[in-house]
């Protein structure tokens, strides 16, 4: 998946991202903008968690954009 889709069109994807990550705040992914590497740092220091776990939670969070036709 090219990440600058998602960029592109975030105010579309900023509600699926907080359904998945309900403890980021509206500020937080305003600032984040789309940018992967911003909202892997988000997530990581708000939910406590490493870059492995973070990167396959967003694995999985794109392949569920991609089977509901949100992102090809």
């Amino acid at each position: 998946m090219n990440w600058d889709r998602i960029e592109g069109n975030w105010k579309q994807f900023k509600g699926n991202v907080k359904q998945q990550w309900g403890k980021l705040t509206d500020d937080q992914l305003d600032v984040i903008a789309g940018k992967r590497d911003q909202l892997a740092g988000k997530i990581q220091e708000t939910y406590g968690i490493g870059k492995d776990e973070t990167d396959k939670q967003l694995s999985e969070w794109l392949g569920r954009q991609k089977e509901a036709g949100i992102v090809k």
